[in-house]
């Protein structure tokens, strides 16, 4: 026997439907976090270059790894050759702002914490310090890695520094009168 199905019922079908679209939809956007990095996966972030002159490798990179329970790091940097990847100790990320900072133990097993920014978008993370030193500051822009094939660009030279001006000379003090080693009192 042929039963016919009541329009409330395809209603209510309909609604359901539509409700688990719009909650996969929510759940697929609080995975998304404002500062356009992912909140499950892996990110690197590369500066690595080719010194022009040696050939040598020159630059850092840093790999982010999200998971449920932490994030973690992997950072690897230039001293003549490419370093061994060290894993950072005490990761911290703030998704909000894309404020970000970790602890890696340096070469005399010293703690050395490495603070930086995500971009907005995710694309670029900007590691506090600078690359040049001294009077000329150059930021080090570290750029999300997504073909892992590609060759490496040269690195872009240091800007010749500025000269510190010169100081003013002193001003100079009224000669004393001839015959008189004392100064004239004013």
């Amino acid at each position: 026997m042929y039963q016919r199905k009541s329009p409330r019922l395809g209603a209510l079908l309909l609604a359901l439907t539509l409700a688990g679209a719009a909650g996969a939809a929510l759940a697929v956007t609080k995975n998304k976090t404002p500062g356009g990095l992912a909140r499950y996966g892996v990110a690197v972030y590369s500066d690595l270059c080719l010194q022009k002159d040696s050939g040598e490798i020159g630059g850092q990179r840093v790999t982010l790894h999200r998971f449920a329970e932490a994030d973690t790091v992997i950072y690897e940097f230039t001293a003549g050759s490419l370093s061994w990847p060290i894993v950072a100790n005490d990761v911290n990320l703030d998704d909000a702002t894309g404020a970000f900072d970790f602890t890696i133990a340096g070469a005399d097993n010293e703690e050395r914490t490495i603070v930086g920014k995500f971009s907005r978008d995710g694309k670029t993370l900007t590691l506090e310090g600078d690359y040049c030193g001294g009077n000329v500051r150059m930021p080090m822009k570290l750029s999300r890695i997504t073909d892992f094939g590609r060759p490496l660009k040269n690195c872009t030279p240091c800007p010749a520094s500025k000269q510190a001006p010169e100081e003013p000379a002193a001003p100079s003090q009224p000669a004393a009168p001839p015959g008189n080693a004392e100064m004239p009192v004013a």
